[in-house]
């Protein structure tokens, strides 16, 4: 919503406004939280959640098109895009391999696909943890002694920790400091709580507590500990929430 949405997110944190730069201004977009259980979609079957994996995801999300055109035929004609990014960078590709090989047969509804993007993806995490040192390091967010002590002591080809790679690594945090490090360039985006006791920003605050408990370096603490609640979840749930059901008519 806050990216790609007709609707921006004003300072006060209660209102919106719109969002000159919304793809909603050129095509019509269909958001798809996938697997089942991701975001706030579901299944009636709680067995299903024990079955995610990219194959099953792929199939899903498949079926799911295919239903939804066939619901609103007027769009069948229409040239698709597959977009998506971080983890997409597995399902985005695999799903275009699965409507290419589905429109093949005859008896299946064609989806127009015309190409796909991602952004940020996760293909391999070897070259994910490589490049994301790299990038705070092309961009003066860490010192060259960190970065190269990052790829002397930790082995990400192999996916195993050291007390000495986890040191390292939150040297590395540290040295960036409260950064959105997904909009390194965003001001900082702290509530005013945070702003009293110079706590991190609320995205800088997730994306360091997930890497931390990825690699070990945090014990007996949860994600949860890192970040607050104060995010746009929260504002769908404030009365001006009114705004984002207006009716806002496909192309």
């Amino acid at each position: 919503m806050s990216e790609l949405g007709p609707f921006r997110i004003n300072s006060d944190g209660k209102t919106l406004f719109m969002n000159d730069y919304a793809w909603s201004n050129v095509a019509n977009m269909l958001f798809l939280e996938s697997p089942a259980g991701v975001g706030f979609s579901y299944s009636n079957t709680t067995s299903d959640y024990d079955k995610s994996g990219d194959k099953n995801t792929a199939d899903d999300a498949y079926i799911f098109l295919v239903n939804w055109l066939e619901r609103f035929p007027q769009y069948k004609t229409r040239d698709f895009y597959i977009t998506g990014e971080s983890y997409a960078g597995h399902y985005v590709p695999q799903l275009a391999y699965t409507i290419f090989l589905n429109n093949k047969k005859t008896n299946q509804t064609v989806i127009n696909i015309k190409g796909i993007a991602i952004g940020n993806a996760v293909i391999d995490e070897e070259l994910h943890q490589k490049g994301k040192y790299d990038y705070w390091w092309s961009h003066a967010m860490i010192s060259d002694s960190t970065h190269d002590a990052i790829f002397k002591y930790c082995d990400f080809a192999s996916n195993s920790t050291s007390a000495m790679c986890n040191d390292i690594i939150d040297k590395a945090w540290n040295e960036m400091g409260d950064v959105d490090v997904y909009n390194i360039y965003a001001p900082i985006c702290l509530t005013p709580a945070e702003r009293n006791r110079g706590g991190p920003c609320v995205l800088g605050g997730v994306a360091r507590a997930t890497a931390q408990l990825l690699t070990g370096s945090v014990k007996k603490k949860k994600i949860s500990d890192f970040y607050t609640k104060d995010t746009p979840q929260q504002l769908l749930g404030h009365p001006s929430k009114k705004i984002l059901e207006t009716d806002i008519k496909p192309k």
